[in-house]
């Protein structure tokens, strides 16, 4: 329960969901994690607040700090490095998770909901990069994770009703676009010896945003899988990790990797590849 001991941690869409699980797992290895999102102490939306996020960490014997901040508001945005910078003492790790997804048909689709789409999945991250790689050079290394997904991958033929009626187009071609800058900026970056790497469900994962959108009877994954792989890009030099998009079933299985609980505490049965999980998935996130 060390490998990230002295590393501090930024998490953006921590109060709940996916990224609530990554920064749970990472405070486990003994980073100092600070979870940003813009429900600091009362739900809107969704349910799930940073301070439950810190509850569950400190009860666990992590140390975690929220910082409330709406990606969406460039004044916000654009101080939440230096904040945390503030607020905990540097920065060795930005895990970019914040995001809600809308999904409609393209040709029905208002412009404010490709705005917004835009704004959370490469608008905020690209910001974001910008003032976390400065603070990651000042201390020697760094790790970037990116949110990924599997609908980023080419819809199989023939086209099932997800990919004809789902409207997930543009989110999936946002995803793309995650997918391709994790690689770019891999390479720009693995100089400096600051990783860059992706994380995605290999499957679909149960969260407070995404529930409206999974059918109740939907076999989906547990969270820990995912969290476990984020774990694995976060601790090994970029020069031996580095540009890779890890699916969080697949990943584990193929570097035989131990699956643990959010706290670190219990070791997880291996992860099993449904059928229903999208055939062409690379094992390794090469």
């Amino acid at each position: 329960m060390n490998l990230l001991q002295g590393r501090i941690a930024l998490v953006t869409g921590a109060s709940r969901g996916i990224g609530r699980a990554i920064a749970r797992r990472l405070a486990s290895e003994g980073a100092t994690v600070v979870v940003t999102a813009r429900s600091l102490d009362r739900a809107t939306e969704f349910a799930g607040t940073l301070m439950e996020t810190v509850s569950l960490i400190e009860a666990a014997g992590g140390r975690a700090i929220a910082l409330a901040a709406n990606l969406e508001k460039p004044v916000e945005r654009d101080s939440l490095v230096d904040r945390t910078v503030e607020a905990a003492g540097g920065l060795d790790i930005l895990v970019n998770n914040a995001g809600i997804a809308d999904y409609a048909p393209t040709v029905e689709m208002p412009m404010a909901m490709f705005d917004t789409t835009i704004d959370h999945y490469l608008r905020a991250p690209f910001a974001l990069v910008k003032q976390a790689v400065p603070q990651m050079r000042k201390r020697g290394a760094g790790w970037i994770v990116m949110l990924g997904s599997c609908t980023a991958l080419p819809p199989a033929r023939p086209y099932d009703i997800f990919a004809r009626l789902g409207g997930a187009t543009l989110y999936a071609a946002a995803k793309a676009a995650v997918h391709r800058f994790t690689q770019g900026l891999a390479a720009e970056l693995q100089a400096d010896n600051i990783a860059v790497n992706a994380v995605s469900p290999s499957t679909a994962i149960r969260t407070p945003g995404a529930d409206r959108w999974t059918p109740a009877d939907y076999p989906t994954e547990p969270v820990e899988y995912l969290a476990e792989t984020a774990l694995a890009l976060c601790h090994r030099p970029a020069a031996e990790r580095t540009g890779l998009v890890a699916y969080s079933l697949h990943f584990p299985l193929a570097m035989q990797l131990p699956v643990h609980s959010l706290d670190g505490r219990d070791l997880l049965p291996p992860p099993v590849i449904p059928p229903h999980a999208y055939v062409a998935i690379p094992d390794t996130g090469e």
